[in-house]
């Protein structure tokens, strides 16, 4: 498992937290959550160490998600 400094941690959290504010409250749920959460680990583990580039990859699976829900 991947060591993660504290500050790398902190913008994760906070990239995480700004995507959660797109998402209607009702479907804010701890799954989605989590899923959005593993998306910004996995782009850590890949070398990502951005504020910016965390809420691109977690927007972006959250667009999935979305779309996924609607069909």
């Amino acid at each position: 498992m991947p060591n993660y400094s504290p500050e790398l941690i902190h913008t994760m959290r906070a990239a995480l937290d700004e995507v959660i504010t797109k998402i209607p409250l009702e479907q804010a749920t701890p799954g989605v959550k989590a899923a959005l959460a593993q998306f910004i680990l996995k782009a850590a583990a890949n070398g990502q160490t951005s504020y910016e580039g965390f809420v691109v990859v977690a927007s972006d699976e959250l667009q999935t998600m979305i779309i996924g829900v609607r069909h």
